[in-house]
């Protein structure tokens, strides 16, 4: 069932993904109280996010359920977290659209879609869910029942799962790639012109280019080392132990990185610093950044530079 993994290697595969699984949850959680408590990042843009930590944090929870016994607990384990992760890297591409439409096309009715996002990414998760049910043949990878050890459950867990994600990969990086381009055209303009404000908002755009263009390495960072224990694992029965252990390491730290990447923008950082302003002691606020900046600074959108309310 483990191949070659013996039960010293399925417990160290076990606390490696449940320590990874933890600082996703936390930091999934952590952007999830943020929306919950601040009201000032309630738009569509952020609520986005929201949507995408919460599968994140679903995701990690189960995740961080560790090795259950077979029987209905393995079942619930390895299904809830095959839906929730593709929830995940769904949620990246209605991100990665939304900014297209509205970078790109010009487009204002991003708001309209939210229904449609909804039915896309719960309704494809769930159907990859369920088709992922035939051949079903669970094993113990060492950190969940997420893996299956039949040939068949084994092609079909690689069609319903790593096929889609890859899917998103590429859709996500030829999106922003034309988001980029973009941007750089704007950019290059603003720089012959001398207007100040074209000059502060040319900036903000660099800004934006720089973290944007790591949003598509997210999800090859998490899922390339599965990817590539998955073909093997078809290929050769005989698991490889460090393989493995990246394998599970990276994928379960997928949330963390989506926290850090997409939710940690600066709208949420001046969010906690005001917080911080109005309950923080005096003589401990020197201690604190310079909040000033934050408040004098150009509002950044959490997803692109050019507000979508400031178009509608």
């Amino acid at each position: 069932m483990a191949g070659t993994l013996s039960a010293h290697d399925r417990h160290v595969l076990t606390a490696v993904g449940a320590g990874a699984s933890s600082l996703s949850f936390v930091g999934s959680s952590f952007i999830v109280l943020c929306y919950v408590l601040f009201k000032e990042l309630r738009k569509f843009s952020f609520k986005l996010v929201f949507y995408l930590a919460l599968s994140d944090m679903l995701c990690s929870f189960f995740n961080m359920v560790g090795d259950p016994s077979k029987g209905f607990f393995c079942f619930a384990q390895g299904y809830s977290t095959h839906f929730f992760c593709v929830a995940s890297f769904l949620w990246t591409t209605t991100i990665a659209f939304t900014l297209h439409r509205t970078v790109v096309r010009h487009k204002t009715d991003v708001e309209d879609l939210e229904a449609m996002f909804h039915l896309y990414v719960w309704g494809t998760s769930l159907v990859m869910t369920v088709i992922r049910s035939f051949g079903n043949n669970h094993g113990h990878l060492g950190a969940s029942c997420y893996t299956q050890t039949g040939r068949t459950g084994k092609a079909i867990h690689f069609i319903t799962f790593y096929i889609p994600l890859w899917g998103a990969i590429l859709y996500n990086g030829f999106t922003y790639f034309q988001v980029i381009r973009m941007l750089n055209n704007a950019t290059r303009m603003a720089a012959g012109m001398s207007e100040r404000a074209y000059q502060l908002d040319a900036r903000a755009d660099m800004k934006a280019l720089n973290r944007w263009g790591y949003y598509p390495l997210i999800l090859i960072g998490s899922f390339a080392f599965g990817t590539i224990n998955r073909i093997h694992d078809f290929m050769e029965p005989d698991k490889i132990f460090w393989l493995s252990v990246l394998d599970v390491g990276t994928a379960s730290l997928m949330g963390l990185f989506n926290s850090i990447a997409y939710g940690l923008n600066s709208s949420v950082r001046r969010a906690i610093y005001e917080r911080l302003e109005l309950f923080w002691p005096e003589r401990f606020r020197r201690w604190l950044p310079n909040s000033s900046k934050y408040r004098n600074q150009q509002q950044e959108s959490e997803l692109v530079s050019l507000k979508i309310q400031d178009q509608q």
